[in-house]
Formats: C-alpha cells, structure tokens, sequence
C-alpha cells in the first residue's frame, strides 16, 4: 500500500513538474518573440523616366505596397526604370511625405540604382530595400511617396 501511494505521489510530482515547465517555456517563448506588425504603403513619382513592375515595361508601377514589415527587418522590392527621353539620365531616388512624420526616424528607404546613368531607351531592375529599426515603437502604419529622378 505504502508503495502505491508513494508511486502515485511520484506520478504526481512529475506531472506537476512537467505542467509547470511547460508553462514557463510557454511563457519565456511568448517574452523572446515579441513582435509589431507594421503596414504600410507607398506612392511612385517618376520624373523624366518610367518605372515598371515588369522588364517590358508594360505594367506601370504607381504604388508600392510593402506588406507587413516587423521591427528590425527589411524588405526588398524590384522594380524596372526606363529612360523615356531622348538623352541620357542619371538616376536618383528620395523618399518624402512620410506619414506619421517621425516615420523616417525609424526607416531608411535604399536602393541599388543610385547615381547611374542611363542612356535614352535602356531598361534598369533596380532593388528598392526598406529597412525598419528593432527600435521603432508608436508607429502601426505608414505611408511615404517614392520620386525616382532621371536628370540630365
């Protein structure tokens, strides 16, 4: 009798153990993977040249939607540009209007087309990367516009 009983505390204990393991993994798992979700969106202004989801340049980009972006990540997206002038552009990009204004505090729009010519008629893939800060915080969404520049 007396060994039944101390085998049913035993059964017992370790249940209790293994409850209260899983609750704290459970718990610090929860604590390690905090994350905010953050939506966003972009407008695209092209000045003296066009820019294209695709490398024919058929389908004409006019908004940039990066979906859900977390904190510290960063997010890549290609787009085409072509000179539709008569002489040879270089290129630039600038990002403004941000919408809440301390957006820009926490994100940093980049590219990989910046300062290159572009001769009258030739098509570029470009690489727009949106990188957000592991710091941001109060910010749910946002909105800025993306002006791509060709300049003499």
């Amino acid at each position: 009798m007396a060994v039944q009983l101390t085998q049913k505390l035993f059964a017992t204990i370790t249940l209790v153990i293994l409850a209260v393991g899983a609750v704290a993994a459970i718990l610090a798992f929860g604590a390690l993977s905090n994350n905010r979700s953050i939506q966003s969106y972009g407008t695209v202004k092209a000045i003296n040249v066009g820019v294209y989801w695709n490398s024919a340049c058929t389908n004409v980009t006019s908004t940039v939607n990066w979906g859900m972006l977390s904190p510290g990540t960063l997010k890549n997206v290609t787009l085409y540009i072509k000179n539709e002038g008569n002489v040879a552009v270089t290129l630039s990009l600038v990002a403004q209007n941000w919408s809440p204004v301390n957006a820009p505090n926490y994100m940093v729009l980049s590219w990989n087309r910046g300062g290159q010519t572009l001769t009258s008629g030739s098509v570029v893939s470009a690489t727009l990367t949106l990188s957000v800060s592991s710091s941001i915080s109060g910010i749910t969404s946002f909105s800025f516009d993306i002006v791509i520049t060709g300049t003499e």
